[in-house]
């Protein structure tokens, strides 16, 4: 079962930009409530669609160098990225069918 990755300043190039497939980054900090709502929804995708996508996590309070390169100015922020570019966000706590379709567009 795969969950989401725990990534950094420094691994957010080679886990993202360099990622084989499309990827979620979730902008988080451990103080938001938003965020909690959410994490378990992102922990289904990571799980269902490991072999389509791949989820990770940014701290944003120990990581303000990506948060602040992608002007994420609110928490939760969802970013997907595809071949290393931006091509969809998400701001706020989003119910999962939701984030399916998301998802969906960018996989298409």
């Amino acid at each position: 079962m795969s969950k989401p990755v725990q990534i950094t300043d420094d691994t957010f190039e080679s886990e993202v930009l360099q990622a084989d497939k499309p990827v979620v980054v979730d902008f988080w900090a451990t103080w938001c409530g938003p965020c909690k709502m959410i994490a378990p929804i992102l922990e289904e995708v990571a799980s269902e669609m490991s072999d389509k996508v791949k989820v990770t996590k940014l701290d944003v309070d120990a990581n303000n160098k990506t948060a602040g390169k992608y002007n994420i100015m609110s928490i939760p922020s969802l970013l997907f990225f595809k071949n290393g570019e931006l091509v969809d966000q998400v701001v706020g706590a989003i119910p999962k069918a939701q984030l399916m379709a998301r998802l969906e567009k960018v996989l298409a």
